[in-house]
Parts: structure tokens; C-alpha cells; sequence
């Protein structure tokens, strides 16, 4: 890898330290670069080159779905991760008495459109988490009979904790339960395989670690379960022949298309695809060999501070996001690292550093550099 080739396509390098990647991340070069030529396009010629821009939706579809494994037919694009949620939870033909299962750490995105299923008889039940984790014995514990969906984040967002995805999978087609995953904490960092991990069903915005704007990101329903969601939102672009517009032909499209009810957020699009591009030209292997060994890294300056780790510490359970609690005043040092040109988050009274694949070690040590100058004067 050559991490200084990478460093070219981030701006952000040359003024500050970035490690808040687990929030809202800084655009790539080639994100700005594609955004500025659509506009240039579309302020010159109007649409005149739409059929391009189409093929540009397409090309960026079968990058997404390269990216999880999936077939092209089986990846729409929604607004954000609580959309894809919603468009399942708000699909299923549930029964009073029905139930889904979620840990007691979600982020609200996979809790609040389960709740919301309450005046419809459904039940949510809360696995309990253990120190940050979620064991799978206790979301086993919360499964009955009338267990419809299991819905986990792929990483749970404040402790880093990696679910065991391709354990929960094959519970869930033992069992036939659908099986929803949040992704947006691991996509741009972990590799995804739907079909091995039998996923039903994935979402994920792409302003995280993939690199992407805000308002866009990719949802993903398996062929297998696609006739199990209702179409709740329905629009002209839902239905086959959606160009015949009045020609009234109420069919469905025979794919995940069938949830993307109206015009794209074509602008996005383009930049979401030039952010796929990133990825696949480095390799999702590489790039998370390179966010673990900056994790080691963070881990070993946490360690020799006898800092508090609140991350799990086992390779098979960690990610990109490693939080830990310090001493101090937490809102003072949001400030002083502010001052100081680091982005971070701090919240619930842990700190959480999420540095990327262009992320050097000088710059993890120069972090924690900066931690010891703010613990000394604390």
C-alpha cells in the first residue's frame, strides 16, 4: 500500500488529525473532483448527458453490491441507514404478539423503527450487552416462537464491538428468522459477505467510513426474502416500465429497485460511486490490515497510560473504533483537541478515536502526545 499515493486524496492530512471516522468522515479528493464535474455538467448543458448520468447510477449500484457481496438486482439506494431499516420493519406482515430482537446498544437508527411497530402488537426485546459486547447466548435467550427479526449493527457504534455476523446468520436461517444488519460502523473497514454471513437484509449511509456525502448510502434485500417485504412507499419508480409514464402498469419491479420510489439523488450518487472506487482500487483486505494495525497502535499507547479500555481487546471482536475513558473533564478536552486541529468524539463518558486507512502512526502518536499534555495540566 502506498499509504503516501493514499494521503494525496485527503485534504484533511495537511492541517489537522482526523481519527472521527466513526461519525461523519472527510471527503476524498475524487468524491469533490466528481461532484464539481456533475455540477459543471449540469450547469452547462442542463441534461443533456442524463443517459451518462444513469449509466453512472448503474456503475455505482454494481459497486455497492460488489462491495457486500450481492447481486446488483439486490441493492437500491436510500437516504441513510434508518430508511433501509424502516422499509423492512414498516414491510413485514407482523402479527400482534410478534417480536424482534436487538441489543441493549444500539445506535436509535436499529431501535427506534422497531419501536414504532408497538401499536401493531410487536414486541421488542433488548439483549443484554455485557461491558460493551453483545454475547450471542444472550440474544439466544431473547428468541421465542414468535421471533420474526434479529436486527444487529455489524459494529456497535460506541464500544467498537464486532458482532459475529456469520454465527447470528446461520441462528437466524436455522431458526427462519430474518436477519437485518446495520452496517454503516463496518463497511469501509471490514470486509461483507451477505451471502456467506446469510444477511437479509443490510443498510448503511455512506458518510462514515465509506467516505461518502451525507443523505445517501445503500440498502440490500436478498432475492430470497423480497416477495416477504410489502412496498410501503410506492412512486413511479416502483414499477416496471417506469419511463411509460402514462401508461398506467401497476407491477412492481422485480428487484430491490422496487423501493426507490422516485428520482435519484443523482449528485450523491456520483459521489458515493467515486468513494466505492477508493475501496476497490485498494482492496477491503488491505484496508483493514491497515485500520487494525493503527488500532494495535492505539490499543499499546492505551495500555502503557493504564488507560481504560472499553473496547474489546480480542482481534475477532474489534473494528476501526476504539473507545477508552480517561480522568478529567471530558467536555475540556473536546476543546483542547479541538484547539489542537483533532477531530474525535467524545460522549456517554467514553472517548472514541476512529482513524482510517490514510492515517499514518506519527499521527496516532502525536494524538496521544497531545492526551498526555491535557492529562498533565488536568
Amino acid at each position: 500500500m502506498d499509504i503516501e499515493k493514499i494521503r494525496h486524496e485527503f485534504p484533511v492530512v495537511e492541517h489537522r488529525i482526523f481519527f472521527d471516522h466513526a461519525r461523519v468522515a472527510p471527503l476524498p479528493r475524487r468524491v469533490r473532483e466528481a461532484c464539481e464535474a456533475f455540477l459543471k455538467d449540469a450547469t452547462e448543458n442542463g441534461t443533456a448527458n442524463y443517459p451518462k448520468w444513469m449509466k453512472e447510477i448503474d456503475r455505482t449500484r454494481s459497486s455497492f453490491a460488489k462491495l457486500i457481496g450481492a447481486g446488483d438486482d439486490e441493492v437500491a439506494f436510500v437516504k441513510n441507514t434508518s430508511e433501509g431499516i424502516s422499509i423492512v420493519a414498516n414491510g413485514i406482515d407482523w402479527q400482534a404478539g410478534d417480536n424482534v430482537v436487538i441489543p441493549d446498544i444500539e445506535f436509535p437508527a436499529n431501535v427506534y423503527p422497531w419501536m414504532n411497530l408497538k401499536d401493531r402488537g410487536v414486541e421488542v426485546r433488548f439483549a443484554k450487552s455485557v461491558r460493551g459486547s453483545v454475547p450471542f447466548e444472550q440474544i439466544r435467550m431473547q428468541v421465542s416462537d414468535r421471533t420474526r427479526v434479529i436486527s444487529v449493527s455489524s459494529v456497535e457504534a460506541n464500544s467498537g464491538f464486532r458482532n459475529d455476523l456469520s454465527a447470528l446468520g446461520a441462528f437466524c436461517k436455522e431458526k427462519n428468522i430474518l436477519f437485518f444488519v446495520d452496517a454503516i460502523q463496518s463497511l469501509g473497514v471490514l470486509p461483507m459477505d451477505v451471502k456467506k454471513d446469510n444477511i437479509d437484509f443490510l443498510s448503511a449511509d455512506g458518510h462514515k467510513w465509506l467516505l461518502s456525502v451525507e443523505g445517501l448510502g445503500g440498502f440490500y434485500i436478498s432475492n430470497d426474502v423480497l416477495d416477504q417485504i410489502r412496498v410501503v412507499n410506492v412512486g413511479w419508480g416502483s414499477v416496471v416500465d417506469a419511463q411509460n409514464y402514462m401508461d398506467y402498469n401497476f407491477t412492481l419491479r422485480p428487484g430491490a429497485q422496487r423501493f426507490e420510489e422516485g428520482s435519484a439523488n443523482t449528485l450523491s450518487i456520483h459521489a458515493f460511486g467515486a468513494a466505492l472506487s477508493l475501496f476497490h482500487e485498494v482492496g477491503m483486505e488491505a484496508v483493514s490490515e491497515r485500520i487494525l494495525h493503527l488500532g494495535d497502535r492505539v490499543l499499546d499507547h492505551l495500555w502503557k497510560r493504564n488507560l481504560k479500555v472499553i473496547s474489546s481487546t480480542e482481534l475477532c471482536e474489534r473494528s476501526g473504533n476504539v473507545s477508552f475513558t480517561v480522568k478529567g473533564d471530558l467536555d475540556q478536552l473536546t476543546q483542547f483537541m479541538a484547539h489542537h486541529n483533532v477531530s474525535l468524539t467524545v460522549r456517554d463518558g467514553i472517548v472514541r478515536v476512529s482513524p482510517h486507512f490514510y492515517n499514518t502512526e506519527d499521527e496516532v502518536d502525536r494524538f496521544f502526545n497531545l492526551l498526555d499534555e491535557f492529562l498533565n495540566q488536568a
